[in-house]
Protein backbone atom coordinates (compact mmCIF):
# COMPACT_ATOMS: atom_id res chain seq x y z
CA UNK A 1 0.00 0.00 0.00
CA UNK A 2 2.78 2.43 0.99
CA UNK A 3 4.76 1.52 -2.14
CA UNK A 4 1.73 2.15 -4.35
CA UNK A 5 1.08 5.50 -2.66
CA UNK A 6 4.74 6.51 -3.10
CA UNK A 7 4.65 5.63 -6.81
CA UNK A 8 1.41 7.59 -7.25
CA UNK A 9 2.84 10.67 -5.52
CA UNK A 10 6.05 10.41 -7.54
CA UNK A 11 4.09 10.13 -10.78
CA UNK A 12 2.02 13.15 -9.78
CA UNK A 13 5.12 15.22 -9.06
CA UNK A 14 6.59 14.28 -12.43
CA UNK A 15 3.31 15.29 -14.08
CA UNK A 16 3.33 18.66 -12.28
CA UNK A 17 6.92 19.34 -13.23
CA UNK A 18 6.17 18.43 -16.85
CA UNK A 19 3.18 20.74 -16.85
CA UNK A 20 5.24 23.58 -15.38
CA UNK A 21 7.78 23.09 -18.17
CA UNK A 22 4.99 23.38 -20.72
CA UNK A 23 4.13 26.80 -19.33
CA UNK A 24 7.71 28.07 -19.47
CA UNK A 25 8.72 30.56 -22.18
CA UNK A 26 9.82 28.85 -25.39
CA UNK A 27 13.33 30.22 -24.94
CA UNK A 28 13.74 27.93 -21.93
CA UNK A 29 13.16 24.79 -24.02
CA UNK A 30 16.64 24.45 -25.43
CA UNK A 31 18.97 21.51 -25.61
CA UNK A 32 20.30 22.51 -22.18
CA UNK A 33 16.84 22.27 -20.56
CA UNK A 34 15.80 18.76 -21.51
CA UNK A 35 16.34 17.48 -17.97
CA UNK A 36 13.25 16.60 -15.82
CA UNK A 37 13.33 20.16 -14.42
CA UNK A 38 14.35 23.10 -16.57
CA UNK A 39 17.66 24.65 -15.51
CA UNK A 40 17.28 27.62 -13.25
CA UNK A 41 13.55 27.15 -12.72
CA UNK A 42 12.26 27.41 -9.17
CA UNK A 43 9.39 24.93 -9.36
CA UNK A 44 8.13 25.80 -5.87
CA UNK A 45 7.94 29.48 -6.76
CA UNK A 46 6.17 28.76 -10.04
CA UNK A 47 3.61 26.55 -8.29
CA UNK A 48 2.98 29.21 -5.64
CA UNK A 49 2.38 31.78 -8.35
CA UNK A 50 0.25 29.40 -10.44
CA UNK A 51 -1.50 26.91 -8.10
CA UNK A 52 -3.85 26.05 -10.95
CA UNK A 53 -0.99 24.01 -12.44
CA UNK A 54 -1.41 21.55 -9.57
CA UNK A 55 -5.15 21.23 -10.23
CA UNK A 56 -4.49 20.72 -13.94
CA UNK A 57 -1.89 18.07 -13.19
CA UNK A 58 -4.19 16.30 -10.74
CA UNK A 59 -7.01 16.24 -13.27
CA UNK A 60 -4.73 15.01 -16.04
CA UNK A 61 -3.29 12.31 -13.78
CA UNK A 62 -6.75 11.20 -12.64
CA UNK A 63 -8.00 11.06 -16.24
CA UNK A 64 -4.99 9.04 -17.36
CA UNK A 65 -5.39 6.60 -14.45
CA UNK A 66 -9.10 6.19 -15.21
CA UNK A 67 -8.44 5.59 -18.90
CA UNK A 68 -5.78 3.00 -18.08
CA UNK A 69 -8.11 1.25 -15.62
CA UNK A 70 -10.94 1.19 -18.18
CA UNK A 71 -8.62 -0.20 -20.86
CA UNK A 72 -7.40 -2.91 -18.50
CA UNK A 73 -10.96 -3.82 -17.49
CA UNK A 74 -12.04 -4.03 -21.12
CA UNK A 75 -9.09 -6.28 -21.96
CA UNK A 76 -9.96 -8.62 -19.08
CA UNK A 77 -13.62 -8.73 -20.15
CA UNK A 78 -12.71 -9.57 -23.75
CA UNK A 79 -10.28 -12.22 -22.52
CA UNK A 80 -13.04 -13.87 -20.43
CA UNK A 81 -16.00 -13.20 -22.74
CA UNK A 82 -16.73 -16.86 -23.45
CA UNK A 83 -16.95 -17.66 -19.73
CA UNK A 84 -19.09 -14.57 -19.06
CA UNK A 85 -21.64 -15.63 -21.67
CA UNK A 86 -21.56 -19.35 -20.85
CA UNK A 87 -24.90 -21.09 -20.19
CA UNK A 88 -24.01 -21.99 -16.59
CA UNK A 89 -26.07 -19.18 -15.05
CA UNK A 90 -29.75 -18.16 -14.85
CA UNK A 91 -30.93 -15.63 -17.41
CA UNK A 92 -33.96 -13.72 -18.64
CA UNK A 93 -34.75 -12.87 -22.24
CA UNK A 94 -34.18 -14.69 -25.54
CA UNK A 95 -31.45 -17.34 -25.44
CA UNK A 96 -30.11 -16.11 -28.78
CA UNK A 97 -30.43 -12.38 -28.11
CA UNK A 98 -28.03 -10.09 -29.97
CA UNK A 99 -27.65 -7.83 -26.93
CA UNK A 100 -26.49 -9.58 -23.77
CA UNK A 101 -25.92 -8.00 -20.36
CA UNK A 102 -24.24 -9.76 -17.44
CA UNK A 103 -24.95 -8.70 -13.87
CA UNK A 104 -22.76 -9.56 -10.89
CA UNK A 105 -24.58 -8.83 -7.65
CA UNK A 106 -25.06 -9.86 -4.01
CA UNK A 107 -28.43 -10.33 -2.28
CA UNK A 108 -26.99 -8.62 0.81
CA UNK A 109 -25.91 -5.55 -1.19
CA UNK A 110 -28.05 -2.51 -0.43
CA UNK A 111 -27.27 -0.81 -3.73
CA UNK A 112 -28.09 -3.99 -5.66
CA UNK A 113 -31.45 -3.98 -3.88
CA UNK A 114 -32.07 -0.34 -4.81
CA UNK A 115 -31.12 -1.02 -8.42
CA UNK A 116 -33.46 -4.03 -8.69
CA UNK A 117 -36.70 -2.08 -9.49
CA UNK A 118 -34.90 -0.11 -12.20
CA UNK A 119 -33.38 -3.26 -13.65
CA UNK A 120 -36.83 -4.88 -13.66
CA UNK A 121 -38.22 -1.93 -15.65
CA UNK A 122 -35.30 -2.02 -18.07
CA UNK A 123 -35.79 -5.76 -18.63
CA UNK A 124 -39.54 -5.30 -19.15
CA UNK A 125 -38.91 -2.48 -21.63
CA UNK A 126 -36.24 -4.44 -23.53
CA UNK A 127 -37.67 -7.92 -23.95
CA UNK A 128 -35.17 -8.61 -26.72
CA UNK A 129 -32.18 -8.24 -24.36
CA UNK A 130 -30.75 -11.24 -22.55
CA UNK A 131 -29.67 -10.64 -18.94
CA UNK A 132 -27.37 -13.22 -17.37
CA UNK A 133 -27.38 -13.28 -13.56
CA UNK A 134 -24.20 -14.12 -11.68
CA UNK A 135 -24.76 -13.90 -7.91
CA UNK A 136 -21.62 -13.70 -5.78
CA UNK A 137 -20.91 -13.62 -2.05
CA UNK A 138 -19.34 -10.26 -1.20
CA UNK A 139 -21.22 -8.74 1.69
CA UNK A 140 -22.80 -10.86 4.43
CA UNK A 141 -22.55 -14.36 5.94
CA UNK A 142 -25.81 -15.35 4.21
CA UNK A 143 -24.69 -14.08 0.79
CA UNK A 144 -23.41 -17.48 -0.32
CA UNK A 145 -26.52 -19.26 0.96
CA UNK A 146 -28.74 -16.87 -0.99
CA UNK A 147 -26.64 -17.22 -4.15
CA UNK A 148 -26.70 -21.00 -3.97
CA UNK A 149 -30.44 -20.96 -3.22
CA UNK A 150 -31.32 -19.06 -6.40
CA UNK A 151 -29.01 -21.23 -8.47
CA UNK A 152 -30.77 -24.28 -7.04
CA UNK A 153 -34.20 -22.65 -7.56
CA UNK A 154 -33.22 -22.26 -11.21
CA UNK A 155 -33.13 -26.07 -11.43
CA UNK A 156 -36.86 -25.99 -10.66
CA UNK A 157 -37.54 -23.17 -13.11
CA UNK A 158 -38.10 -20.77 -10.21
CA UNK A 159 -35.09 -18.46 -10.37
CA UNK A 160 -37.06 -15.32 -11.16
CA UNK A 161 -39.55 -15.96 -8.34
CA UNK A 162 -36.88 -16.33 -5.64
CA UNK A 163 -34.67 -13.61 -7.12
CA UNK A 164 -37.56 -11.16 -6.89
CA UNK A 165 -38.54 -12.30 -3.39
CA UNK A 166 -35.02 -11.86 -2.03
CA UNK A 167 -34.74 -8.33 -3.39
CA UNK A 168 -38.22 -7.15 -2.37
CA UNK A 169 -38.71 -8.66 1.09
CA UNK A 170 -38.88 -5.97 3.77
CA UNK A 171 -37.41 -8.10 6.56
CA UNK A 172 -33.74 -8.81 7.25
CA UNK A 173 -32.55 -11.87 5.38
CA UNK A 174 -31.08 -14.97 6.93
CA UNK A 175 -31.04 -18.65 5.97
CA UNK A 176 -34.39 -19.36 7.61
CA UNK A 177 -36.03 -16.39 5.86
CA UNK A 178 -34.58 -17.47 2.51
CA UNK A 179 -36.11 -20.93 2.97
CA UNK A 180 -39.48 -19.40 3.88
CA UNK A 181 -39.42 -17.13 0.83
CA UNK A 182 -38.54 -20.10 -1.36
CA UNK A 183 -41.47 -22.08 0.00
CA UNK A 184 -43.85 -19.15 -0.60
CA UNK A 185 -42.54 -18.95 -4.17
CA UNK A 186 -43.64 -22.53 -4.77
CA UNK A 187 -40.17 -24.03 -4.56
CA UNK A 188 -39.55 -27.52 -3.18
CA UNK A 189 -37.27 -26.44 -0.34
CA UNK A 190 -35.95 -29.95 0.41
CA UNK A 191 -34.91 -30.35 -3.22
CA UNK A 192 -33.49 -26.82 -3.27
CA UNK A 193 -31.32 -27.57 -0.24
CA UNK A 194 -30.08 -30.78 -1.84
CA UNK A 195 -29.35 -29.03 -5.14
CA UNK A 196 -27.46 -26.26 -3.34
CA UNK A 197 -24.75 -28.85 -2.61
CA UNK A 198 -24.85 -30.50 -6.02
CA UNK A 199 -21.93 -30.57 -8.44
CA UNK A 200 -23.88 -28.41 -10.90
CA UNK A 201 -24.59 -25.61 -8.40
CA UNK A 202 -21.07 -25.86 -6.98
CA UNK A 203 -19.67 -25.41 -10.49
CA UNK A 204 -21.99 -22.47 -11.26
CA UNK A 205 -21.22 -20.69 -7.99
CA UNK A 206 -17.47 -21.30 -8.34
CA UNK A 207 -17.56 -20.05 -11.94
CA UNK A 208 -19.04 -16.73 -10.79
CA UNK A 209 -16.36 -16.26 -8.14
CA UNK A 210 -13.55 -17.23 -10.51
CA UNK A 211 -14.88 -14.76 -13.07
CA UNK A 212 -15.15 -11.88 -10.61
CA UNK A 213 -11.52 -12.50 -9.65
CA UNK A 214 -10.29 -12.76 -13.24
CA UNK A 215 -12.11 -9.60 -14.28
CA UNK A 216 -11.06 -7.94 -11.01
CA UNK A 217 -14.55 -7.00 -9.91
CA UNK A 218 -14.09 -5.15 -6.65
CA UNK A 219 -17.73 -4.42 -5.85
CA UNK A 220 -21.33 -4.97 -6.79
CA UNK A 221 -23.50 -4.34 -8.67
CA UNK A 222 -21.30 -4.73 -11.73
CA UNK A 223 -22.94 -4.73 -15.15
CA UNK A 224 -21.12 -5.83 -18.28
CA UNK A 225 -22.27 -5.44 -21.88
CA UNK A 226 -20.47 -5.33 -25.23
CA UNK A 227 -17.07 -5.74 -23.62
CA UNK A 228 -17.36 -2.91 -21.10
CA UNK A 229 -18.53 -2.27 -17.57
CA UNK A 230 -21.60 -0.07 -17.31
CA UNK A 231 -22.34 2.57 -14.73
CA UNK A 232 -25.19 1.25 -12.54
CA UNK A 233 -27.42 4.16 -13.55
CA UNK A 234 -30.80 3.33 -15.17
CA UNK A 235 -30.61 6.10 -17.78
CA UNK A 236 -27.03 5.18 -18.66
CA UNK A 237 -27.85 1.47 -18.91
CA UNK A 238 -30.78 2.22 -21.23
CA UNK A 239 -28.65 4.51 -23.38
CA UNK A 240 -26.03 1.77 -23.80
CA UNK A 241 -28.73 -0.77 -24.69
CA UNK A 242 -30.12 1.63 -27.30
CA UNK A 243 -26.60 2.12 -28.64
CA UNK A 244 -26.02 -1.66 -28.79
CA UNK A 245 -29.27 -2.18 -30.67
Amino acid sequence: MKKTLFISILALLVAIVALVKDYLPCSKKTAETTAPVAAGVDVEAVLKEHPEYVINALQAYEMKAREEAEAQAKALIVENEAALLADNAPYQGPADAKVVMVEFYDYACGYCRRLFPDMSQIIAKNSDVKVIYRPVAFVAPYSEYAARAVLAANEQGKFSELHTALFTVQKALNEKMIDELAEKAGIDVAKMKADMKSDKVNAAFDANNILQEKIQIGGVPTLIMNGEMLQPSPSYIQSKIDEAK
